[in-house]
């Protein structure tokens, strides 16, 4: 075994040596040493786009809070239904009870999602009227 090959992560061979003389290398009294070159893209958004950007996520925020409420509405219904079944079947009256409590907690929850998907609605509608240039309206008592 004369030759024996080397493999390392990414294919690095260190038995070869860079050529002096190459763009980005130079030689000096301390040995070789490399230079490279990385250029930087910044990507800058326009307040057009900012402002469709924060439109539709205030649509997201929209439709995410009408399916709180949709949520809220029937797991309130499912809760009253509930409480009417404990009293109307007195035999598993215990069952009904335990259902009727998780199904409030359930219209509870789902009202505290809707709650917070409109005040996220409202967050985003502000700043797309400030990416849109849109005239800020100054309300007396609010």
């Amino acid at each position: 075994m004369a030759e024996e090959k080397h493999h390392h992560f990414f294919h690095h061979k260190k038995d070869e040596k860079p050529a002096g003389g190459e763009y980005g290398t130079t030689t000096g009294e301390y040995g070789t040493t490399e230079y490279s070159e990385t250029t930087v893209t910044e990507v800058v958004s326009t307040g057009e786009e900012e402002y469709t950007k924060y439109k539709k996520e205030e649509k997201e925020h929209k439709h995410k809070q009408h399916l709180g409420e949709a949520g809220a509405i029937a797991a309130g219904a499912f809760a009253l239904y509930e409480k009417h079944e404990a009293k109307k079947d007195p035999e598993h009256a215990h069952r009904h009870k335990i259902e009727e409590e998780v199904a409030a907690a359930a219209a509870v929850g789902s009202g505290g999602f809707a709650f917070h998907e409109h005040h996220e609605k409202k967050k985003d509608h502000k700043d797309a009227e400030e990416a849109g240039g849109e005239k800020k309206h100054h309300h007396l008592f609010g």
